[in-house]
């Protein structure tokens, strides 16, 4: 559930504010009666939708990254903290890097990588 809330918290934070938007209008006088329920019903069908799909490609994609970082494989990093030169890192077990709790490090880099935020390369 912590990962899920960690990776989703941008699109819940979006989809509450749908859902008021959606609240807001759908309450007006203007609009017919039973608005309300087809309206929020549909958006909320439509966000836990989109937000599961979501969630379950950066879970395979998680799982993908796992897999080739084990085997040696090179995985690209996207680094946002310097905009200078290359935006990615490329990260390989055998250039010291190892992954913890879904974090690239290195002792040879200042900052880790979240997994989430990877590909396989």
């Amino acid at each position: 559930m912590e990962l899920f809330i960690k990776l989703e918290a941008g699109y819940l934070t979006i989809a509450i504010f749908v859902l008021a938007i959606t609240a807001f209008v759908t309450t007006r006088e203007f609009m017919p009666k039973g608005s309300f329920k087809r309206g929020i019903g549909i958006t909320i069908s439509a966000l836990i939708l989109l937000i599961a799909l979501h969630f379950k490609v950066t879970i395979d994609r998680i799982e993908s990254v796992t897999e080739a970082f084990n085997r040696g494989d090179a995985i690209l990093c996207e680094n946002r903290l310097y905009r200078k030169g290359s935006q990615s890192v490329e990260i390989i077990k055998s250039r010291d890097w190892s992954l913890e709790d879904n974090i690239f490090s290195s002792p040879n880099f200042e900052r880790g990588f979240f997994i989430a935020r990877c590909v396989v390369k």
